[in-house]
């Protein structure tokens, strides 16, 4: 059962962003400060729409988040405590297709 109301489910929900991320925005500092500069940003064209791309070079980057893809860390190694005979699943789905 969800805790909050509809319309506060649905500003929370609006709240979370797909671009600029802060772990993308940390990838896209490193990239300019390694001195990688010229790429495209969340291209539609392409496909995976991968969050940053190098177009001459053929090469794409995509910033996936340590929760939904269960990654060994901090963030990844938390479960959500609603709905986990959807989430589980889901999240074990991500991690089968992405290794």
């Amino acid at each position: 059962m969800d805790k909050l109301d509809p319309k506060r489910r649905s500003a929370n929900m609006r709240a979370i962003r797909a671009k600029d991320t802060k772990p993308e925005l940390v990838v896209r500092r490193a990239l300019r400060q390694a001195g990688f500069t010229g790429y495209r940003l969340h291209g539609r064209d392409l496909p995976g729409k991968p969050d940053i791309a190098f177009i001459g070079r053929k090469k794409a980057i995509l910033v996936h988040g340590c929760f939904w893809h269960g990654h060994n860390c901090r963030e990844g190694l938390r479960r959500p405590r609603a709905r986990q005979e959807y989430w589980l699943p889901k999240i074990s789905g991500n991690q089968a297709r992405v290794s």
